[in-house]
């Protein structure tokens, strides 16, 4: 197993580097933001360990171009503030956990296991299908580069079946993942968002995006042809 330490502090680098090593893993270091990009774009890591406030330019930078770059190794993101803020700017940025500092060591054992055991899937920071582009960070949702406002729900709506594209969610999966555990499911609610998607995201283009699968539930599909 291969690990990319991206950190700017050379008595830390050294402890990871020595700690992770203990454990079997091979180690590269890296100090600055433009020195971890490169090596985590050139090389396959099983994990990149990643300090968010290094040299130019930072890890939430880093991560986000990686992801965008298609560059799926989990990343374990430090930090040295405990700020909720920093904490969801990094997870929005592409990262797959985060740890503050100072950390136990078995601690950082514990989750470098856990992201290696989830592999390096696609996950990208800003989703994708077709024309349509939905940011988490930044809330932004987008139809062929025209921005489209949606309500909060709306919003986490999309996202779930953007997560999934061409996947039937059916209508207990989105219950269960947009809605918190006191809906009441006998509503027609996720049919009424779904209405009301449709009428913001796919009719004033034109477009067809957004389905239903008949007794099954619903799917987001690329769909860049005009419908009629």
């Amino acid at each position: 197993m291969r690990i990319l330490v991206v950190e700017d502090d050379a008595a830390m680098a050294r402890l990871l580097r020595r700690a992770l090593a203990s454990e079997g893993y091979a180690v590269d270091v890296a100090g600055t933001g433009a020195d971890g990009l490169w090596a985590a774009t050139e090389n396959d890591y099983d994990v990149v360990v990643l300090d968010a406030m290094i040299p130019a330019p930072n890890g939430f930078e880093v991560a986000r171009q990686l992801r965008e770059s298609r560059r799926w190794a989990p990343i374990l993101m430090l930090t040295a503030r405990a700020d909720v803020a920093d904490r969801v700017r990094g997870l929005d940025s592409g990262a797959d956990d985060y740890l503050t500092k100072p950390f136990a060591l078995d601690e950082l054992f514990a989750r470098v296991r856990a992201l290696v055991r989830r592999g390096a899937v696609p996950r990208p920071a800003v989703m994708c299908v077709g024309d349509l582009e939905l940011d988490p960070g930044s809330r932004r949702v987008e139809r062929d580069g025209v921005p489209v406002e949606l309500t909060s729900k709306e919003f986490a709506l999309l996202a779930e079946l953007m997560r999934r594209p061409g996947q039937v969610l059916s209508r207990s999966h989105l219950i269960d993942h947009v809605w918190d555990s006191a809906y009441d499911g006998a509503s027609n609610v996720v049919e009424v968002h779904v209405r009301r998607l449709r009428e913001k995201v796919d009719r004033p283009f034109g477009r067809d995006s957004i389905r239903t699968s008949r007794g099954a539930g619903y799917l987001v599909v690329d769909d860049r042809e005009p419908v009629s």
